[in-house]
């Protein structure tokens, strides 16, 4: 609907790799969600960079202000701990790779100019 009628939205999706138990690959066919809208354009933002979410959001209004219609923006993050206090988040991941990705963000974010 909201493309027939051409409604100025953006929709977020977070997508932090994680559904409740299980790696998003082993769920979906296709994990790129912001791509998944026959009709509805969709970029794609690096939700562990609090910048490149500002521009990200900022382009996704403007583009849907300006009469085009809806937009969906993913921002792709990375979650550290479980879903809930039930998800430990330990049973579908190692330690070692949420303490591998942590390094990675730090070490990333080091190299950045800013």
């Amino acid at each position: 609907m909201a493309k027939i009628f051409q409604i100025p939205v953006v929709y977020i999706c977070e997508n932090n790799l994680f559904g409740l138990g299980t790696f998003c690959a082993r769920a979906a066919a296709n994990t790129k969600y912001y791509t998944r809208c026959e009709y509805i354009p969709g970029i794609c933002i690096d939700g562990m960079d609090v910048l490149a979410v500002r521009e990200g959001i900022k382009f996704a209004i403007d583009y849907a202000q300006s009469g085009n219609g809806p937009i969906i923006a993913e921002c792709v993050t990375y979650r550290y701990f479980g879903h809930s206090m039930s998800d430990p988040g330990t049973s579908y991941r190692k330690r070692e790779d949420i303490e591998e990705t942590r390094e990675k963000e730090t070490a990333s974010k080091s190299t950045r100019i800013i």
